[in-house]
């Protein structure tokens, strides 16, 4: 796992995250601070970022990378791919909504071409020790079924339930919504063993949808990427990107053909 780390609050929530999930799962730690070139006083700042990071940590292991690059979200895909990172880690932009996630520079880089999975923080953002569910976003199309399997799989490791929601923006015929969660729950079950729950979430727009369900501490839900999406890269469509700015809790974006 690759955390993008900055001095402002947006990258140590990236790295309390980061630092929480490898404590789960067992993970190698890497934390990057990007800085542009020809910039010698900035390559010194992010050494000092680094430094900090590194105080914040504490003894947790981890190694530390400071890369030149014209864009944060550039460098960071550059960096994941040379040390074979399965997870890209960053944090909401500034200015944005406490609790939020808020897209800036490096985060709408990283949600259009990364080939790494993409997680974002919300602003102010504190992991607790143990996660306590995963959640897919669920829309009947090949991405999201592929999902379903990969995300599954990833709750039997972490011994955690699996929940599929889908969103009612009455739009739609609800039965035909509720007949595509069970073919997914009975996919999951045929993968991994695992029983998901399943929940339609109503409203009149997606912050509606997500505010009518339960949300739990410890939740982390996963978007797939787009069908729009190049093969091995991640692309977030219209409808996805409105979730992930209107979700509570961390949100992880699979690229397509994520394995």
């Amino acid at each position: 796992m690759i955390v993008g780390y900055s001095g402002d609050p947006g990258g140590r929530d990236a790295l309390a995250l980061g630092s929480a999930i490898t404590r789960v799962t067992g993970g190698e730690l890497t934390i990057a601070t990007v800085y542009p070139p020809g910039s010698p006083g900035l390559a010194v700042e992010a050494q000092a970022n680094l430094a900090h990071a590194a105080e914040e940590l504490g003894q947790a292991p981890a190694e530390y990378l400071t890369y030149e690059s014209r864009g944060a979200g550039r460098g960071l895909s550059v960096l994941a791919s040379r040390i074979r990172a399965d997870l890209i880690v960053v944090g909401s932009a500034g200015g944005g909504q406490h609790g939020r996630i808020a897209i800036g520079a490096t985060s709408d880089h990283l949600l259009h071409l990364s080939s790494e999975a993409v997680m974002l923080a919300p602003a102010g953002y504190l992991p607790p020790d143990e996660p306590a569910r995963l959640t897919l976003a669920y829309v009947h199309r090949p991405q999201c079924d592929a999902a379903v399997e990969q995300v599954a799989q990833a709750a039997l490791r972490l011994d955690v339930p699996l929940r599929l929601i889908t969103l009612d923006l009455r739009t739609e015929d609800q039965g035909k919504l509720r007949d595509d969660l069970a073919l997914a729950v009975r996919l999951a079950w045929e993968s991994t063993g695992i029983e998901a729950e399943a929940e339609v979430a109503e409203g009149h727009d997606v912050a509606a949808a997500l505010a009518d369900i339960e949300w739990l501490p410890g939740e982390l839900l996963v978007c797939a990427a787009s069908e729009d999406a190049q093969p091995h890269r991640v692309f977030l469509g219209e409808l996805a990107m409105k979730v992930l700015r209107a979700s509570a809790c961390p949100v992880t974006v699979l690229p397509r053909g994520f394995s």
